[in-house]
C-alpha cells in the first residue's frame, strides 16, 4: 500500500501575551511564545483510494504553540512547535473507477496526531517581534505520534477492523511519523500571523486503512465469523462472483492490497 498523507493547514497565529493587550507597550514586547489554531483538508492516497481522486476534502483541526529562540540565534529563523492534529481518513472501493470496485472494501477513520517540529525560515525576524518580515516562507520537519482506529461500516453498524485481524496480522493503532513540507505565512497585524502549511506524513507501518497483504487470506487462520465476513467483501458486493469456483477457494484468488511499500 502506498500512502501519502497531505494536510493542507490554514493556520491563525498570535502571540500569547498577558491579556493580548493591544496597548502600544505590549506590541513592542518580545514575543517568543505563540498559540496557533487552524483548520484544513486531510487526503488520503492508499490501496482503498479511488486514482481519479487526488485530493479529498476531509476536514482536519490543528492547534499548537510555538517557541522562538532568543533573538539572534541563528538570524532569528529557527523556531519550534508542538501541535495536536485531528483529521479524518477515507478509503472506499465502491466509487472506484477501476475494477478495484470488485473488491468491495472500504474504510474510515478520525486520527489524532501529537508532533513537534522544527520550523526555519527563509527570511531572518527582527529583534522586535513586531518588525518582523509581511511576508516569510518556512521549512518544516519533525517528529510525531499517530493515534489511528480504521473502522468500515457492516449491516448499519461501525466495526473497528484492527481488532479482528482481518489478515491474520496484529498492528499497533499507535505509529511513528515524521511530518515534513513548507509553509508561508504573512503579517497581518503587530500580533496576527495568518499562514498556509502542506506537510507530508511518512510513516512505517502499512495498515492505515487495514489493508496489505497482496492475496486474501485463508478463511481458517481468522478469528471470528465477523473478521471473516469482512476480510472479504467481494461476495457481499456479488453473490455470483465465484459461480465457477467453490466457495472454499474464494480467499486463492484476487488481490487485495500492496504490501511492497509502506506508508508515506
Amino acid at each position: 500500500m502506498h500512502f501519502r498523507g497531505i494536510l493542507l493547514i490554514f493556520v491563525l497565529s498570535s502571540s500569547l501575551t498577558s491579556g493580548f493587550s493591544q496597548a502600544f507597550y505590549a506590541i513592542r514586547r518580545d514575543h517568543d511564545v505563540m498559540v496557533s489554531f487552524g483548520v484544513g483538508i486531510s487526503s488520503y492516497l492508499g490501496d482503498l483510494k479511488n486514482p481519479g481522486a487526488n485530493l479529498d476534502s476531509k476536514p482536519n483541526f490543528v492547534a499548537g504553540v510555538q517557541i522562538s529562540p532568543a533573538p539572534n540565534f541563528m538570524q532569528n529563523r529557527l523556531h519550534t512547535r508542538a501541535s495536536l492534529t485531528w483529521f479524518r481518513l477515507e478509503g472506499v472501493d465502491e466509487i472506484a473507477d477501476d475494477d478495484r470496485v470488485e473488491r468491495n472494501l472500504s474504510f474510515f477513520s478520525n486520527n489524532v496526531q501529537f508532533t513537534t517540529v522544527g520550523m526555519i525560515d527563509i527570511l531572518p525576524q527582527d529583534k522586535k517581534y513586531y518588525k518582523r518580515q509581511a511576508f516569510n516562507l518556512y521549512g518544516i520537519v519533525g517528529m510525531g505520534l499517530l493515534f489511528t482506529n480504521p473502522k468500515t461500516r457492516y449491516n448499519g453498524d461501525k466495526v473497528a477492523l484492527q481488532p479482528l485481524q482481518t489478515e491474520n496480522v496484529k498492528y499497533s493503532r499507535f505509529q511513528f511519523v515524521i511530518p515534513y513540507g513548507l509553509g508561508v505565512k504573512f503579517r497581518k497585524s503587530p500580533l496576527l500571523n495568518i499562514g498556509i502549511e502542506a506537510i507530508w506524513h511518512k510513516t512505517f507501518t502499512d495498515y492505515l486503512d487495514d489493508v496489505s497483504n497482496k492475496r486474501y487470506t485463508d478463511p481458517s487462520l481468522l478469528k471470528s465469523d465477523l473478521a471473516i465476513e469482512l476480510s472479504d467483501r467481494r461476495l457481499e458486493r456479488d453473490p455470483n462472483y465465484f459461480r465457477d469456483l467453490k466457495k472454499k477457494d474464494h480467499w486463492k484468488i484476487g488481490v487485495r492490497g500492496n504490501p511492497e511499500r509502506n506508508d508515506s
